[in-house]
C-alpha cells in the first residue's frame, strides 16, 4: 500500500461520517504514521494547503479523533490518533450522534411541539430510540463495542452453541 492510499480511502469515507475530505485524508495519514506527524508533515505528505490542514486538524480535534502532543525540545505540535480501529469507530459514532442525530431529534421535537402532529411524534420517538442506542454504544469500551457489533471479531471467536445430545446418548452417559 502506498503512502497515499490509506489517506485517500479515509477521504472517501469521511463525508459519510460527517467529516470533510481533507479531515479524512489527515486522519488516514495520522493513523497510518509510524511517528506522529506535524501539520507541516501533513502539508508535505498530502499536498494540501496549510489552511486546509489546519481546518481539518481542528475538525478532528473537536471530534476527539486526534490529539496534539509535543515532543521534547520541539515547539511543534505532533498529532496522534487512537490506534485501535474500534476506538475510532466509537469516536466517529459519538460525533455522528452529536452532529446529525441529536440536532435532527431536537428539530423534530420542536416541530412536534408546534404542530401536535402524531407522525412527527412517532419520528421523534424513533430518533430518541436511535439516539439512546448510539449513546449506549458510545459508552462501551472498544473491546465491548467490537464484541457487541461483531462477536466473531471482537475479542476472539464467537461462542459456539453447545452440541446437542440425543436422549439415547444422555441415557448411556448416565448408565456408564
Amino acid at each position: 500500500m502506498s503512502e497515499t492510499e490509506l489517506p485517500e480511502a479515509f477521504a472517501e469515507l469521511a463525508p459519510r461520517f460527517g467529516f470533510s475530505r481533507p479531515a479524512g485524508r489527515c486522519l488516514g495519514a495520522i493513523w497510518r504514521a509510524a511517528q506522529a506527524p506535524s501539520a507541516d508533515d501533513l502539508v508535505t505528505q498530502l499536498g494540501l494547503s496549510r489552511s486546509n490542514v489546519s481546518t481539518a486538524l481542528k475538525e478532528l480535534r473537536d471530534a476527539g479523533l486526534v490529539q496534539a502532543a509535543r515532543s521534547p525540545g520541539s515547539r511543534k505540535d505532533f498529532f496522534v490518533a487512537p490506534t485501535e480501529p474500534w476506538e475510532l469507530a466509537r469516536l466517529m459514532l459519538a460525533e455522528r450522534e452529536r452532529r446529525v442525530i441529536g440536532p435532527a431529534r431536537d428539530h423534530l421535537s420542536a416541530l412536534e411541539a408546534r404542530s401536535a402532529d402524531p407522525r412527527a411524534a412517532a419520528l421523534c420517538e424513533l430518533l430518541d430510540a436511535a439516539s439512546g442506542y448510539i449513546q449506549a454504544l458510545i459508552r462501551l469500551d472498544p473491546a465491548e463495542l467490537a464484541r457487541h457489533i461483531d462477536p466473531a471479531r471482537g475479542g476472539g471467536k464467537a461462542e459456539k452453541p453447545a452440541p446437542k445430545t440425543s436422549k439415547k446418548k444422555k441415557k448411556k452417559a448416565a448408565q456408564g
